[in-house]
C-alpha cells in the first residue's frame, strides 16, 4: 500500500511540474520544431540551388557543343566548329550532370557514348553521326530542363 501511495505521489507531483511549466514546455517544442524545420528548408534550398546552377551550365554547353557540331558538319568551318575542342565541352557537361538527377546523368554519359563514336567523322558527307549526336543532345536538353521544372 506504501509502494502505491508514494507511486501516485511522485506522479502528481510530476503532473503539478508540467502544468507549472507548460508554457515552457510548449514553448521549447515549438522551438525545437522551427529549428528543425528551417534546417530542413535551407538543405533543401541549398540543394536545389546547386541543381540549378548545373542546370543552367549544363544548357550553356550543350549549346556550346551543338554550335560546334553544326559548325563542323553543315559550315565545314575546321576551326571554329573542330570536333577537338568539342571534348572539352562534353567532358563538362559530363562532369557537372553528375550533380543533377539519375536521368540527367544517364543522358550525359548517352551523350558521351554517341560523341566518342562520331566526333570524328564531323564534316565529312556522312549524316549519320551528326543525326545521333544532335538526338542525344536534345534529350539531355529535355531532361535537364524537365529537372529544373520539378525543383521547389
Amino acid at each position: 500500500m506504501l509502494h502505491i501511495t508514494y507511486s501516485s505521489t511522485v506522479i502528481n507531483i510530476m503532473l503539478s511540474q508540467i502544468k507549472k511549466n507548460s508554457l515552457s514546455l510548449i514553448s521549447l517544442i515549438v522551438a525545437l520544431s522551427a529549428l528543425s524545420y528551417n534546417t530542413w528548408r535551407n538543405e533543401q534550398s541549398e540543394f536545389n540551388r546547386n541543381i540549378r546552377y548545373a542546370g543552367f551550365e549544363v544548357l550553356l554547353h550543350i549549346g556550346e557543343i551543338q554550335r560546334i557540331v553544326y559548325l563542323a558538319h553543315y559550315d565545314k568551318d575546321t576551326k571554329r566548329g573542330n570536333p577537338r575542342s568539342g571534348w572539352v565541352e562534353i567532358l563538362v557537361i559530363k562532369d557537372l550532370s553528375q550533380l543533377m538527377p539519375e536521368s540527367v546523368s544517364k543522358a550525359s554519359d548517352e551523350l558521351y557514348d554517341s560523341w566518342s563514336q562520331h566526333w570524328d567523322i564531323l564534316g565529312t558527307d556522312t549524316d549519320i553521326g551528326v543525326a545521333d549526336i544532335d538526338h542525344k543532345i536534345n534529350q539531355l536538353r529535355i531532361k535537364v530542363l524537365e529537372s529544373l521544372k520539378v525543383l521547389e
